[in-house]
């Protein structure tokens, strides 16, 4: 009867994997573009760490340029924080 549960529990876990990895890679555009067909999972993990970094990669070079901007225009120091504080969230 346990080895009948393990069984069960280990095929719910399965098609839950599966259910999340099939919903990660309709959230990846270079995935969901291509066509409908199901990619491995280890393919669609691989896209959605490649997918995090260029999104990190964006985050940073936006910041940068807003740092520039924020430089190169003449606001009083309150204004400064209060923009700060804004772009925090």
């Amino acid at each position: 009867m346990s080895s009948q549960r393990n069984s069960r529990d280990s095929k719910l876990k399965e098609k839950q994997i599966n259910d999340l990895v099939s919903r990660l890679q309709l959230l990846l555009p270079q995935l969901n573009q291509r066509n409908n067909s199901r990619q491995s999972a280890s393919k669609i993990l691989q896209e959605t760490l490649n997918h995090i970094r260029r999104l990190q990669k964006e985050v940073e070079d936006l910041s940068e340029r807003l740092t520039q901007l924020m430089d190169s225009v003449d606001i009083n120091d309150n204004d400064r924080r209060t923009l700060e504080n804004f772009f925090q969230y």
